[in-house]
C-alpha cells in the first residue's frame, strides 16, 4: 500500500500542530513512518486520503463498539444540528441520557456529563478530595486517566510511548499528593495507605487495564481495593472511560459485580463524539455545585450533539440483549486465531483478552502490570504493526494499547485478520 497522500498532510501539518498531530500517540514515534491520515470510515473500515481500505482495530480508541458512522448515531446528530449546535443552557436530552445511564449502571444515582475522559476523571478526583477533605490520591503505573496533572506522575500508554512518563509542567506539589501503586499487587498498596493513613482520599484505577495493552484484573485484586478502601474512609474510583459500556452494559461493576464509589465514562457513552461523565450514589454527587461546595463546569457539558450521538448508541446497546456476548465470541475467535499461527510460526507472545478487549503481547512472560507489559520485544512490534498495515489492518501504533473489537466486524474480516498475521508473522 503506499501513502503518498499521507506523507505530504503529514509534512503539511508539523508546520502548523505541534508534531503535526493533536495526540501524540497519532504521530507514530513508536513505530516508525508516516501517519495515517484518514479521510472516511465505514463499519469496520477506515478509508485514507490514498484511497487505501484499513480493517479498524482501534475503533477512535473505543466508541465505535458498533463500527463507523453507525446510522442511528448519525441521523441523530443530523437532526439535533438542525436545530442548533450548543446553547450553554439544560435541554430534555440531557435528562433523557442521564436517566439511561443510571438505569444501566449499578451503583449510581446520579451523573454528570462533561467533555472528555480526561475531565471526567480530574474532576472525580477533586469530587472525592472534597468530600473526603483529604489531599491524596493513589493511581497505578501504566493506567491512563488523561493529561490532568495529578495523573501525569507516571502515565501509560503516549507518555511512555515518548519515554517521559514523568511530565515536565507538573509541580512537586501536585506530585507528593499522587501515590504510584503497582497493578494487581495489593500488598504494595497495603503499604502505601499504612504509610499514608487518613490522607488518601480515592484509589483511582482502570478496573480493566487499557493503557499498557489489555490487563485483566487478578482473581481478588479489585475485591481487595474495595475491602481496603471501605476500611481506610478512602473513595474508590473506576476509570471506565474505555469499558463502560463496552464489557457489559453496567461496566466493570456489572462484570465482576464489585461497587465503586465513583465511576468515570467516556468512549462509548458520547457515540464518537466528545463526551466524558462521572457519576456516584446521591450522598456523593451532591457535593458538587450548584448543591454543593465542589465546583465544577463547562460551556460545552451536555452539548446537545453529544448528547444526541451518546443517547443513540447507549439505547441501542440497552436493547441488544446478546450484544456483548457476540462482541466476546469475536474476540474470542480471533484470539484462538492469532493464537494458532503465531504458535505455528515459533513467535514468542503472551496474548490478554477480556470481553471485546484483546492486545498482543510479544514476550512469553505473564503480563499483568506496567513493568511486565514493558518488557515485550518493541522492535519485533514495529514489524508486526507494518506489516499489517501493508496488508490493510490498523492495530494501534504503539505496543501500549489495546485493541477494540466492534460488532461490525465480520468473521471474514477476522479471517483476513488472522491470515495477514500469519503471513507477517512468518517474517519476524
Amino acid at each position: 500500500m503506499l501513502y503518498k497522500r499521507s506523507s505530504q498532510l503529514f509534512a503539511e501539518a508539523e508546520k502548523v500542530i505541534p508534531g503535526g498531530v493533536n495526540s501524540p500517540v497519532r504521530a507514530f514515534k513508536a513505530v516508525g513512518g508516516t501517519p495515517i491520515f484518514v479521510e472516511r470510515a465505514k463499519g469496520a473500515y477506515l478509508y485514507d486520503v490514498d484511497g487505501n481500505r484499513l480493517i479498524d482495530y482501534i475503533n477512535s480508541w473505543g466508541p465505535m463498539i458498533l463500527g463507523h458512522a453507525f446510522e442511528p448515531v448519525v441521523q441523530a446528530v443530523i437532526e439535533k444540528a438542525k436545530l442548533g449546535t450548543s446553547f450553554g443552557m439544560p435541554t430534555e436530552l440531557e435528562t433523557q441520557i442521564a436517566a439511561l445511564a443510571v438505569d444501566m449502571v449499578p451503583n449510581i444515582d446520579k451523573i454528570r456529563f462533561v467533555n472528555s475522559g480526561t475531565e471526567a476523571c480530574m474532576s472525580a478526583v477533586r469530587l472525592a478530595r472534597g468530600f473526603t477533605k483529604r489531599d491524596k490520591i493513589i493511581k497505578f503505573a501504566g493506567c491512563y486517566h488523561g493529561h490532568s496533572d495529578s495523573f501525569l506522575i507516571q502515565a501509560g500508554s503516549g507518555a511512555v510511548t515518548f519515554g517521559s512518563p514523568n511530565s515536565p509542567g507538573v509541580t512537586e506539589g501536585t506530585a507528593k499528593d499522587t501515590l504510584l501503586a503497582t497493578y494487581n499487587d495489593l500488598e504494595n498498596v497495603k503499604t502505601l495507605i499504612e504509610a499514608n493513613k487518613n490522607e488518601i482520599a480515592a484509589i483511582i484505577i482502570e478496573p480493566v487495564a487499557g493503557n499498557m495493552g489489555c490487563i485483566p484484573p487478578n482473581k481478588g485484586f479489585l475485591e481487595g481495593l474495595r475491602e481496603m478502601c471501605t476500611a481506610n474512609g478512602i473513595l474508590l474510583i473506576f476509570d471506565e472511560v474505555m469499558t463502560g459500556f463496552r464489557l457489559a452494559k453496567g461496566g466493570v461493576q456489572e462484570l465482576f459485580n464489585i461497587k465503586a464509589d465513583i465511576v468515570c465514562f467516556g468512549k462509548v457513552i458520547g457515540g464518537g463524539l466528545p463526551v466524558g461523565a462521572f457519576a456516584a450514589r446521591n450522598e456523593i454527587m451532591n457535593f458538587l455545585a450548584p448543591l454543593g461546595p465542589v465546583y465544577q463546569a463547562g460551556t460545552l457539558s451536555g452539548n446537545p450533539l453529544a448528547m444526541a450521538a451518546g443517547l443513540a448508541m447507549l439505547q441501542t446497546l440497552n436493547e441488544d440483549k446478546i450484544i456483548f456476548d457476540r462482541l466476546a465470541e469475536k474476540t474470542a475467535y480471533l484470539h484462538a486465531g492469532i493464537e494458532k499461527v503465531l504458535t505455528a510460526n515459533n513467535v514468542v507472545f503472551t496474548i490478554n483478552r477480556i470481553g471485546s478487549m484483546i492486545s498482543v503481547h510479544f514476550d512469553a512472560r505473564p503480563v499483568i502490570d506496567f513493568k511486565s507489559a514493558a518488557n515485550g520485544d518493541n522492535e519485533t512490534f514495529k514489524k508486526f504493526f507494518h506489516g499489517l498495515l501493508q496488508e490493510g489492518i490498523y492495530i494501534a501504533p504503539s505496543a501500549y494499547e489495546t485493541w477494540f473489537i466492534t460488532d461490525a466486524l465480520s468473521y471474514e474480516d477476522l479471517d483476513f485478520t488472522i491470515q495477514a498475521i500469519d503471513k507477517v508473522s512468518k517474517t519476524f
